[in-house]
């Protein structure tokens, strides 16, 4: 909408990119704060609380709380992006399918939860690795048929190692798949994979918009790719409405954002990164999500092998739960390193 006035109105004001992004991020963060509160009005109403694990230590208490909060800034985010955005980019579109496609597959399993008040109900592990393949698989199709470089970079080097060609498609889905489940495995205690979500947010949007600038990437010696510096208006009103969602998933929480969240912010991040052609350095960007990650791997495997465990539990802020760390100091800490590894991210761009 604002895109389009600009043009009839003869201004650039909101022709920049950089300004647009700024508006998207506000309009998603003030309609986020406004509809949560009804809606956890309403899910109190509805009985639509978490379903909390046996196994999972000392969160019987949080069994109350509602979940399915990612709707709300999922939401809040397509209404910015619709009224900001340049709709006639093709990877926009692409941004809001795979939004929209991963919120729905967690809105599957987390609807299935809350109606049986188990924990273990919902979409099975197969089913729901099935349907997040078709999403990842919709939205790899977009970028290929968009004419998106197949190129495969590194961090450090200017020049592309070589071209995927026909294993970009398992690549990035592979991508896809890996991203959106260790955001989902991340999403344990209150507020955990908020923070390093914005963060990555902020840090992928920078990335895609210098991708996207023709100036700016040739300065810093990165691809250039026309017409996906505008997928940053996308990444900063997610991060927006992630702000918005924050003041009420902070500790002690009183909303989840659940699966149709967190499917959704880690299926997006992976399509920044293929974006920003920055697919190994999201091992930095989200070090918080792969650092969870292997420690389930790391102990499933040891366990198989070995028959013991290397740590107390899995995912790995559960270890420092039974550690006796206070849940808040986990947290905090986790924000802090999840801080730190995306400035080292942005840093390395000058190492080229």
């Amino acid at each position: 909408m604002l895109y389009e006035l600009s043009n009839l109105l003869h201004t650039n004001l909101f022709g920049y990119i950089s300004v647009r992004a700024g508006f998207a991020f506000f309009i998603a963060f003030i309609l986020t704060l406004y509809f949560i509160p009804k809606y956890i009005a309403w899910a109190i109403s509805k009985n639509a609380n978490q379903p909390i694990s046996k196994y999972v230590p000392g969160h019987a208490g949080k069994s109350h709380t509602p979940t399915m909060g990612g709707a709300i800034f999922l939401a809040s985010t397509l209404i910015a992006v619709f009224i900001v955005i340049d709709l006639s980019n093709p990877y926009v579109w692409g941004g809001i399918i795979t939004l929209v496609g991963f919120g729905l597959v967690g809105f599957k399993d987390d609807l299935g939860k809350v109606i049986s008040g188990d924990n273990l109900e919902g979409l099975t592990p197969r089913g729901k690795m099935a349907l997040q393949a078709v999403v990842a698989s919709i939205a790899t199709g977009l970028l290929l048929y968009a004419g998106f470089p197949t190129e495969f970079y590194v961090p450090f080097l200017k020049n592309p190692i070589f071209d995927l060609g026909y294993f970009t498609i398992p690549f990035w889905i592979l991508i896809f798949l890996a991203t959106t489940n260790a955001v989902n495995l991340t999403d344990g205690l209150d507020g955990l994979a908020t923070v390093p979500s914005i963060v990555a947010l902020f840090s992928l949007a920078v990335i895609v918009y210098v991708t996207g600038h023709a100036i700016f990437s040739q300065y810093l010696l990165m691809p250039n790719v026309k017409g996906v510096g505008e997928v940053m208006i996308l990444a900063t009103a997610l991060a927006g409405g992630l702000l918005g969602f924050l003041w009420y998933n902070c500790y002690p929480a009183e909303l989840f954002m659940g699966d149709t969240g967190s499917l959704a912010i880690g299926g997006f991040l992976a399509y920044l990164a293929i974006l920003g052609k920055s697919e190994v350095l999201l091992i930095l960007i989200g070090f918080i999500f792969v650092m969870e990650t292997v420690s389930v791997i790391l102990q499933v495997g040891s366990y198989k092998l070995r028959k013991k465990r290397i740590f107390r539990m899995a995912p790995i802020h559960h270890h420092f739960e039974l550690k006796e760390w206070a849940e808040n100091k986990i947290i905090v800490r986790f924000w802090m390193i999840s801080f730190i590894a995306n400035v080292l991210a942005l840093i390395s761009f000058k190492f080229r």
